[in-house]
């Protein structure tokens, strides 16, 4: 896919972008693989960046309500955390990762509207702080919903970026262990494959318990629900 072809796909799913705008995705992907080379950041080939790394991180953006603070939990070198900032200007995006790696090529190709966090999840301590919380496959499903939920602000959208296999792990979940309760699945395919996503869509409706999260040794330990479909 080139910078055309992501426009256009761009398009279907509701983004029109501007030249400028394809300029700096243009630029991000020569900084990510040229860093690649000695940083080893990601294992996407350069020819699959616009669509596994650019278009798979936007394809859930219809379901961030304009204006919204989005906390991308485990970015990596910055999806779905950089796209969307780019894309969306009127979003306030936070990239958090514990890889100081990760964070430090983010830093190097910044936005005004994202911001980094160089911290584990489950020792950050923010509650509250956020409309929309996401992620993409940062860990077993039920460890992210526990990482995810203390962030979250009460009637804001959890959507971790997952994979149609673990439907119904997502709605058998104890959503309400997190104050979190289930209200849709989105399914979406990148254009041009056979490749299919699942977002679900969780809504935080009371304050998450003091307790979660828990420190990582616990989560592993006794995870809130099964941690792979069957």
């Amino acid at each position: 896919m080139d910078r055309e072809r992501f426009g256009e796909a761009c398009l279907s799913i509701g983004l029109k972008l501007s030249d400028e705008q394809l300029a700096s995705f243009e630029s991000f992907e020569e900084n990510l693989y040229r860093a690649n080379e000695v940083m080893n950041l990601t294992r996407v080939p350069q020819e699959e960046c616009w669509l596994r790394h650019f278009l798979d991180s936007l394809l859930f953006q219809d379901l961030i309500p304009v204006g919204a603070s989005v906390l991308d939990i485990g970015t990596g070198p910055g999806f779905p955390a950089w796209p969307l900032a780019r894309a969306r200007p009127d979003l306030q995006v936070t990239a958090l990762d514990s890889g100081g790696k990760m964070l430090g090529f983010l830093r190097r190709n910044p936005l005004p509207n994202l911001q980094t966090a160089l911290v584990r999840a489950e020792e950050w301590g923010v509650r509250d702080e956020f409309d929309v919380v996401t992620g993409r496959a940062v860990a077993p499903l039920t460890i992210q919903l526990e990482l995810s939920a203390p962030a979250l602000k009460i009637g804001g959208k959890l959507i971790p970026m997952r994979t149609p296999m673990e439907e119904e792990l997502v709605r058998s979940f104890p959503a309400a262990k997190l104050g979190l309760a289930f209200r849709e699945v989105h399914r979406r395919e990148l254009p041009g494959t056979d490749v299919e996503r699942l977002f679900a869509v969780f809504e935080k409706v009371s304050p998450t318990p003091d307790e979660f999260p828990r420190t990582w040794a616990e989560i592993k330990r006794r995870p809130l629900g099964p941690t792979s479909a069957t």
